[in-house]
């Protein structure tokens, strides 16, 4: 093609309708507005298929079809000669679509009309251009090239995990012009992801989670693919899912354990970009703006990139040496008798735990934190490695993807921002130290038993 599909991918953005022509098996020609065209790759576009039409009924037994695109700031137009493949009714493309569709209904006030039934996939055959006037293109917010340059300089000697996540969201800040970014891994176990960075908000939301498949976040661990929206979507929305999601647990009624994630209350523009090791999900990296059609295709591919080398830097991290092994150690700062004890509750039943009234965390962090207490005040250790804790029983680590170091990162954020007498310090790698500034009561609450 004369013009290469990838070069005209602003058209397929949905700020302007497209156009299809196609006719029936007798020739009957039929033209329709097409709700949305998704980019494939360089020889593919999909379009999005919502009820049983003329055009969709026009391409089962007609494949040759006409489509119209422009583009949103030059006002361009292209002509492209299409050929019907298939449709897919399920997978990362249809989900990828299906969120996009969401944004663009409510953006048009058709939430209730626009349902997705299916992608029909096509191959283009020909590009061209439109003779017309047009305007000069929009100025690009950054040099994506550039920034992923500097980003992978900048990680390449990064040797802890806690400053890999914070430099690479405040180079989103910095040099992607992205003012809101969170970094959520993975819980293989539990389906569930968990928010372990954040920049751009208020509060950190350090420790909030999600299901696989809830909003856009969910949804893009669910399919490994990137899942990008250009319109405010209500049901893609991270805080219904999370409303969802606790509604349905057998602890809907103790939903002060439930941290509240930090983003935007009216995100206009949203993408959740799998962060992989080979095929095995380690995480999300989530961005988010207050603006419509805010991140673009360029946007899209370098954070995939950006994502995939993240990735890498993450395994790379979590393969590293986990220390030798450590010696009984009171610390430093060991508690002062005469202080009040402070009572830290751990109920059984799902890992969860409170220091005195206030929640701290749950899951494997919260069985690490009680774990560690245990040791410290019957066994006097306050020192520990990264590979003891793996190999203790009672943390109940997954056999593959532990993210042990995710989990301590998680864990170290929030002990400090509920400000507890209690701290966990990195000590060399592969190597921790508890801190504890004022004694501590345990007390055990068994399986059964939520608080309340």
């Amino acid at each position: 093609m004369a013009i290469a599909l990838n070069a005209i991918r602003e058209c397929f953005e949905g700020a302007l309708p497209a156009i299809i022509a196609t006719a029936s098996a007798d020739g009957m020609p039929n033209v329709a507005y097409s709700s949305q065209v998704q980019f494939v790759d360089d020889e593919h576009v999909a379009l999005s298929y919502q009820f049983f039409n003329k055009t969709h009924k026009n391409i089962l037994c007609n494949p040759r079809a006409t489509l119209t695109v422009i583009h949103p700031d030059t006002v361009q137009q292209y002509r492209l000669a299409l050929h019907y493949l298939h449709t897919e009714s399920s997978g990362p493309l249809f989900e990828s679509m299906k969120a996009k569709l969401a944004g663009i209904a409510s953006h048009t006030g058709m939430s209730g009309v626009f349902r997705l039934l299916g992608a029909d996939v096509f191959r283009v055959l020909a590009i061209e251009a439109v003779e017309g006037e047009t305007l000069p293109p929009k100025a690009q917010r950054c040099n994506l090239l550039a920034a992923l340059r500097k980003w992978s300089e900048r990680v390449a000697c990064c040797d802890d995990l806690e400053q890999l996540l914070a430099d690479t969201l405040s180079h989103l800040e910095r040099h992607f012009g992205i003012a809101h970014a969170m970094m959520l891994m993975h819980d293989a176990a539990l389906e569930r992801l968990y928010t372990v960075a954040s920049v751009g908000y208020a509060h950190s939301g350090v420790g909030s989670e999600i299901a696989l498949g809830d909003g856009v976040i969910g949804v893009a661990a669910r399919e490994r693919a990137p899942i990008r929206i250009g319109h405010m979507a209500s049901e893609y929305s991270y805080s219904r899912a999370i409303r969802a999601s606790a509604a349905g647990s057998e602890w809907a009624g103790a939903l002060e354990t439930e941290i509240p994630f930090p983003g935007l209350a009216d995100a206009r523009s949203q993408m959740a970009v799998p962060v992989m090791a080979g095929r095995r999900l380690l995480g999300v990296l989530y961005v988010e703006s207050p603006r419509d059609l805010d991140f673009s295709y360029d946007d899209e591919d370098a954070l995939v990139t950006l994502a995939g080398r993240l990735g890498m830097a993450i395994q790379a991290l979590q393969n590293a040496t986990d220390g030798e092994a450590s010696e009984v150690a009171a610390g430093e700062d060991s508690a002062q008798p005469e202080e009040a004890p402070l009572t830290v509750r751990h109920y059984a039943e799902n890992d969860s735990v409170f220091l005195g009234a206030d929640y701290l965390i749950k899951g494997v962090a919260g069985a690490i934190v009680w774990t560690l207490l245990q040791d410290y005040t019957q066994r006097g250790i306050s020192e520990f490695t990264n590979r003891e804790l793996r190999l203790d029983a009672r943390l109940r680590l997954p056999d593959v993807s532990d993210n042990l170091e995710a989990r301590l990162v998680l864990l170290g954020k929030r002990l400090v921002e509920r400000n507890a007498p209690i701290r966990i310090e990195k000590t060399g790698r592969g190597k921790i130290r508890l801190r504890v500034w004022r004694p501590v009561e345990l007390c055990e609450v068994p399986a059964g038993r939520l608080p309340g």
